[in-house]
This record gives C-alpha cells, structure tokens and sequence, in this order.
C-alpha cells in the first residue's frame, strides 16, 4: 500500500509578544470625554438608567438617542498622536502586537491600526431578534431594520454593564505568552481587564503602565505618567529601537 505523500510543513505563526490595553484616556485628548475622572461620562449621566440591558429594556428611545450622541461626538473627533504611534507599532511588529482596546470609539482604526474591541463599537449595530452584527455610521432608532432578518430590534453593539465582554479567549491567549503587557489610559479598576496585567505577570511578562497617573496597581514594575500624545510615542520608539 502506497504511503501518503506529506504535505508542505508550514511555519508556526508567531503569537503576540506585546499585549497592549487602551481606555478612554488615550482618547480623551482627541476630545473624547473619559469615564470616571471628573467631568467624565459618567459624571453627567447614570450608567444604569443608559448602559445595561435593563436600561434598553425599559427606554430604548433613550438608550439609542444616548449612544447617537456618541457616535457623532466619535465622528467629529481625530485620531491623536498616540493613536498614531501604536499604529506605526502595529506596521513594524505585525501579529507580534495585540492591541485590545475598552473604547467604542473608532480612533485606533482611522490612525491604521486593527484593534480588537472588547467593549464593542459605536459603529455596528446587532440584531437582538437573529444576532447579525452590521456597520452602523448613522442614528439608529426602534424602526431602523436588521439588513439580515429585517425585524426592527437593533441595538448598539457595545458591552453594557452586566454583559460578556468580546474576545476574552484571544485576550487571554496572548496575555499567557506575551513578553510586555502594557495599560494605556485605562483607570484599571473594571474586570475582567482589571486583571489583565496581573494575568501576564504570572505568564512571565513585563507589565507597563502608561497613565496620566499611576494606578496603584502592584503588577506594574514600569511606570510612564504624562498625557497619552507625549508617553505614548516616546514609548513606542523606545520599544521598537530596542528590538532594532
């Protein structure tokens, strides 16, 4: 009996060495408000009453017109120099980089990069009647129709308060093998990312910090405070000549 020709042996393909973590801060000098400094989002608004299933549950018209105003303050806004670097980084690691970001906003991808968002989008909606997920760049309302199932039942696809966040499996997949965990402008209090640097230091990686003031958290050993346009690209530079 004639043995089977092997097939070609492919190449490992390379995990990510670098996991980096993005929060509102990096986000808000592009004028994009933060979350729990003062004067955030959530200073002026309940989170109960606008980000839980509850909330849509009882007032979509409210829920819609809330993350309406959102998506059009994310439009008129700009990618900021620290988008761009983490861009720039992206290029010259390719796979080697993760980049995991908690905002909705659509910053990181208008500076060239191709974030995994685990806190979802402004910009796509899903179907709460079949699940489809479609781009969405105008206003959605309890008329707007699924382009998949037609029902009238679509809602914002980001992560509410109470809800899974998206990609926790390839999060934690890179954070066991990654060799640098770096925070960006997130208050690091919210779980499950709460935890992400203390994940990769068990992995054996280096955990970074790079905030307008430190955390507190004991995970960090390396520390850049400063805003996000001036930490941010001095860190990327660094990181990439080093591996030069």
């Amino acid at each position: 009996m004639p043995k089977p020709i092997p097939g070609p042996i492919s190449e490992p393909v390379p995990g990510p060495e670098i996991v980096v973590l993005t929060g509102a801060g990096i986000s808000a000098e592009s004028g994009l408000g933060t979350f729990r400094d003062l004067g955030g989002v959530w200073t002026k608004v309940r989170l109960e009453a606008v980000a839980t299933p509850q909330a849509f549950a009882a007032d979509p018209a409210r829920v819609q017109a809330f993350y309406n105003a959102r998506r059009r303050q994310a439009q008129g806004a700009q990618p900021n120099a620290a988008h761009h670097a983490l861009a720039r980084m992206g290029r010259a690691l390719g796979p080697r980089l993760l980049l995991v970001t908690q905002n909705v906003d659509d910053l990181h991808a208008r500076a060239g990069s191709q974030p995994l968002h685990m806190h979802g989008s402004l910009f796509r909606a899903v179907c709460t009647a079949c699940g489809a997920r479609h781009d969405q760049r105008v206003d959605l309302d309890a008329a707007t129709a699924c382009p998949a199932c037609g029902a009238a039942a679509l809602r914002p696809d980001v992560v509410w308060f109470g809800e899974m966040p998206q990609g926790l499996d390839a999060i934690y997949g890179a954070l066991a093998q990654c060799r640098v965990f770096a925070a960006i402008g997130t208050s690091g209090v919210v779980y499950p990312a709460a935890g992400f640097a203390q994940e990769a230091v068990a992995a054996g990686a280096r955990a970074v910090e790079i905030n307008l003031e430190a955390t507190g958290n004991p995970a960090f050993r390396e520390h850049h405070l400063g805003p996000a346009t001036e930490t941010v690209p001095l860190w990327v530079e660094r990181t990439l000549a080093a591996r030069a």
